[in-house]
């Protein structure tokens, strides 16, 4: 069964230097006369794609090929420019760990606030609570706000929601390297039995031997572009040709 799916899907985005232009220096340079339009960039483009129920899917590609721009798209965190995208189900999206949380109110309120986001009940996810603190290691850590907790406890809790949940689509951004080696090993154990069961799993990693074991298909994007889909092995074989041909 079709769970996501991208018809003609492209996306404009603004450059950093925009992004980083203040509004002081935008009025200067209207009343200067030196003015001109913000810079964008095409990140995105033109891309149609089907995934299926329970694929497991590799994303790969180098640093600005729209990697992480993709998965925002699925998950609702950016909109396309143009073209449609659809998605069934619910995502537990781990592409920026902890960025949704709430820095002034608990560990606690945000455990079931961000459970409430992705569909689930308070009830249950006051029920689920005890577990996603003692995966994350953090039951000393309940009533504190997050503002308090070390960015490790913040990513340490971001995959302990994400993960517990038991999503229909996970969409994984570089987590593979959460915590110390034993929260690591809890994380890996954890992802192998979504890639073992039937949620649907996009991953994005550098970790191109991860990708050929772990992954039934894998996409190369370059530039915005789908550049190759085939299975995992095939598809990192190809890229790593292409790259060392060009080195």
């Amino acid at each position: 069964m079709e769970v996501i799916s991208f018809n003609r899907v492209s996306l404009w985005r603004r450059t950093q230097e925009e992004f980083s232009y203040d509004i002081k220096q935008t009025i200067l340079s209207i009343v200067s006369g030196r003015y001109r339009k913000p810079a964008k960039k095409l990140v995105i483009d033109d891309i149609n794609l089907i995934i299926n129920s329970g694929e497991k899917i590799g994303i790969i590609g180098g640093n600005g090929a729209g990697k992480s721009t993709l998965l925002k798209l699925i998950s609702g965190i950016l909109e396309p420019t143009s073209g449609k995208i659809r998605v069934k189900g619910n995502i537990a999206p781990l592409i920026e760990l902890g960025a949704g949380f709430d820095p002034n109110i608990s560990v606690l309120d945000n455990i079931v606030m961000y459970g409430v986001l992705l569909g689930f009940s308070k009830r249950e996810m006051h029920d689920r609570t005890p577990m996603i603190l003692d995966f994350a290691e953090l039951q000393d850590y309940a009533l504190v706000p997050v503002k308090g907790l070390s960015s490790g406890m913040v990513a340490r809790l971001g995959f302990a929601i994400a993960t517990d949940i038991q999503p229909d689509i996970l969409i994984l951004d570089e987590v593979l390297s959460v915590g110390d080696e034993s929260f690591k090993n809890k994380c890996q154990h954890r992802i192998d039995k979504f890639l073992n069961g039937d949620t649907t799993v996009l991953v994005v990693s550098h970790d191109l031997d991860f990708i050929s074991t772990s992954c039934d298909k894998a996409i190369w994007l370059e530039r915005g572009r789908i550049k190759f889909i085939g299975s995992g092995i095939e598809t990192v074989d190809r890229y790593l040709d292409t790259v060392a041909a060009r080195s």
